[in-house]
């Protein structure tokens, strides 16, 4: 009888060892989505469940679903591919992560609903059956985490190669302008001015992107904020570091380019854009400052409180000491305002985080798993259908209970 039971086991180990095959197999290839969610994730779920992986104490199918993500990671400048990868490896953590609150639907699970006088009991008996996770199933949400983390930087980092000469070119005014960059883009005079239509450009590109793969919003909107959160650092880093850019009509050239983005923020919508447009606030309050007229007639608090509210003592100095008047009638601050911020200088001098005007681009804005129910309910999954090509297949019916 021993021997019988050992050789079922063998059985069934070599069955679920070729459908974990025939998994891996088709979620390799972009199966697309069904009903604006990710197939592939849909597919990998219902089966980690009717496997029973989650609960197990070993299992291989783990490490092969982590390489298959690592694989699409290697090939980091198709942003396609990431942001397909990124949607799928984002709603499969969901969907793990909610099989701890609370039981799956009865559809996903097969055959796991309690058994018991009537319906009532069945209900209530089934509504306890919540997963508990062993050991390779926590790993695995574990390395899905740093994978989607990986993801979406790997995204960020593209925009940033792909902004970083546009935002180089958009800096600092064509010498024939005069602050009317935007009528003038409109009818092809000014070239320089394009790259401002470049940056804003891209930013359609990567949302079209990360629409069509039904990247969850919560994650579309950090992966904006990153970015303009890079695009306040390099516009204001140059601002202060540059003479000629620090002026009243560049302050007009950068004004009119930041009004760009601040549309294509209207456009895209608060369920996209999220914050982007307030990871600007240095730069845009730089740029107040600039095309500010009568500056010598603004006392300290004014600028403290109402202009420039966000920037640093250093950061002010720097500018009001920087500034320089190309339009003729645009002074600097006057003599008592840069005494003010002088003395308070050295009064924080001891502080050695405030001795540098400049912006860090640290670029971190961590992940969480709980961002995802903002974006995602299990009850947004009851129409989506699972991967065609596995539910013909007869070892995979139970995907289509």
């Amino acid at each position: 009888m021993d021997k019988v039971i050992e050789r079922i086991g063998e059985a069934l180990d070599i069955q679920i060892e070729e459908d974990v095959t025939a998994l891996i197999e088709c979620v390799k290839k972009d199966t697309g989505f069904s009903d604006g969610k990710p197939v592939a994730a849909f597919t990998i779920y219902k089966c980690l469940l009717h496997w029973k992986c989650l609960e197990a104490e070993r299992t291989s199918v783990f490490d092969q679903l982590i390489h298959i993500i690592i694989s699409a990671i290697e090939d980091g400048d198709n942003n396609n591919q990431m942001a397909y990868w990124l949607s799928n490896a984002s709603t499969l953590l969901f969907l793990i992560q909610e099989s701890l609150k609370r039981p799956p639907p009865r559809s996903w699970r097969n055959g796991r609903i309690a058994m018991g006088p009537s319906s009532d009991l069945a209900e209530t008996e089934d509504a306890h059956e919540i997963v508990q996770l062993k050991y390779p199933a926590l790993l695995f949400k574990k390395r899905l985490i740093a994978n989607v983390e990986k993801m979406y930087g790997v995204i960020c980092e593209n925009m940033k190669k792909e902004l970083g000469s546009l935002l180089v070119s958009s800096i600092q005014a064509p010498p024939t302008s005069e602050g009317v960059l935007i009528s003038e883009r409109s009818h092809g005079k000014d070239s320089q001015s394009n790259h401002w239509q470049g940056i804003v450009d891209c930013l359609k590109t990567l949302l079209n992107t990360l629409k069509e793969n039904f990247v969850p919003q919560k994650i579309v909107q950090k992966i904006f904020a990153r970015i303009f959160s890079y695009i306040n650092v390099k516009m204001f880093n140059s601002l202060v570091l540059r003479r000629e850019c620090c002026s009243f009509r560049n302050g007009e050239y950068v004004k009119a380019g930041l009004a760009e983005l601040e549309l294509w923020c209207s456009h895209a919508n608060k369920e996209y854009a999220g914050s982007a447009w307030d990871e600007l606030q240095h730069v845009r309050q730089c740029t107040r400052f600039l095309t500010l007229h009568q500056k010598d007639r603004i006392p300290y608090q004014d600028i403290t409180d109402n202009l420039c509210p966000i920037l640093s003592l250093q950061q002010l100095y720097r500018i009001c000491t920087l500034y320089w008047d190309d339009n003729g009638n645009t002074p600097h601050v006057s003599t008592d305002v840069i005494s003010i911020i002088r003395i308070l200088m050295t009064e924080e001098s001891s502080n050695a985080s405030s001795n540098s005007f400049l912006l860090e681009d640290s670029f971190s804005m961590p992940f969480s798993v709980d961002d995802l129910s903002t974006s995602l309910q299990v009850k947004d999954f009851e129409n989506v259908k699972p991967a065609a090509q596995l539910s013909k297949h007869p070892a995979f019916q139970f995907l289509c209970n």
